[in-house]
């Protein structure tokens, strides 16, 4: 072979070497790039399951995805470590309405703002929460719904009293809430969690709670607590017979009555569109996935994945919605 022959060779080895390195470069980098997904809660919780489900989902997508938690604060520390994080895209939060939309008010002193150190990405779940009694003190109280339940808190104010989660909790605001919209006065009691509230219900320490669905689906089932309404505008897809609490309340001033919990997916803040955009259409379809519907469907939970702008819409009314109860609740952590 001539030595033009060799070095035409030697050119041709050399792209066709450069070609066949280009897609297993490719592949490499997506591997390499990581996507930090902070839970703040413990493990365990829906925030978790779920947090974990899509982190399957969307790997093929976005590369690898590990699911940490940072509990602390009621979900503080793990949105503030997120809010502090580099916008590149590599670091998100599973926010809630307490990260985002009940603690700025309930908290003396929160290390990071909402709105300003956040990028909305989507919208993942809401859970209704259900107002419950013991089948023997309704029974007993003559209370069927909600219309007897204010019926009788009118007629007795104080008597009545209900158990939650803790002061600021989704369960006791939504006492508050219930308790300002109906005109009534219902004595609130804190326990240390959920379980332990729903536990004073059963043994009957207090009247009713404010209870998550999920949590307080098996009970309900099994005939030991009367759901009387869900807390929610739409009633729950998992128990269409309930009411809502709108509904069954409409002429007792409860007609705009909707609470519930929620989660969703946030950045920190100045993302680039990008880089929002990617992480939006990965876990909206994640979400859609048969696998992630069914897996919601087994915590009680309903889909509410949006477009970006949408979801940071609703985080804005969410706050200025739990602002009033806060407030009115006179809940506070110094």
């Amino acid at each position: 072979m001539n030595p033009r022959m060799k070095r035409r060779h030697a050119l041709a080895m050399l792209a066709a070497g450069a070609a066949a390195c280009a897609l297993p470069f490719a592949a490499r980098a997506q591997a390499a790039r990581t996507l930090r997904f902070i839970v703040p809660y413990p493990p365990g919780g829906p925030l978790d399951i779920v947090a974990r489900s899509l982190a399957e989902r969307v790997k093929e997508s976005l590369g690898v995805v590990i699911v940490e938690n940072r509990p602390g604060a009621g979900g503080n520390l793990g949105a503030d470590a997120v809010a502090k994080a580099p916008p590149d895209g590599n670091t998100i939060v599973m926010g809630a309405v307490a990260t985002h939309a009940i603690n700025p008010w309930l908290y003396a002193k929160l290390p990071y703002d909402p709105i300003k150190d956040f990028t909305p990405i989507t919208g993942v779940a809401r859970v209704p929460n259900v107002l419950v009694m013991s089948p023997e003190a309704a029974s007993r109280l003559g209370i069927a719904g909600v219309a007897d339940l204010v019926a009788y808190a009118k007629r007795n104010p104080g008597k009545l009293n209900y158990g939650s989660g803790g002061n600021g909790s989704a369960g006791h605001l939504a006492g508050e809430m219930f308790k300002a919209q109906a005109g009534v006065f219902m004595v609130h009691i804190p326990y240390a969690g959920g379980s332990p509230a729903q536990l004073a219900l059963l043994g009957g320490q207090v009247d009713l709670n404010f209870d998550n669905l999920a949590a307080a689906s098996a009970n309900i089932k099994a005939g030991k607590l009367k759901a009387l309404a869900v807390t929610t505008a739409a009633r729950s897809s998992a128990m269409p017979d309930v009411p809502t609490i709108a509904e069954a309340g409409k002429a007792l001033g409860l007609a705009s009555f909707d609470i519930d919990t929620w989660f969703g997916i946030f950045a920190p803040a100045n993302l680039p569109a990008e880089a929002t955009a990617r992480l939006n259409k990965a876990f909206v379809e994640a979400i859609g996935s048969v696998e992630l519907k069914a897996r919601l469907a087994s915590l009680f939970a309903e889909s509410m994945a949006s477009s970006p702008d949408r979801f940071a819409a609703f985080v804005k009314s969410e706050l200025g919605k739990y602002e009033k109860v806060v407030k009115a609740s006179g809940a506070r952590i110094e």
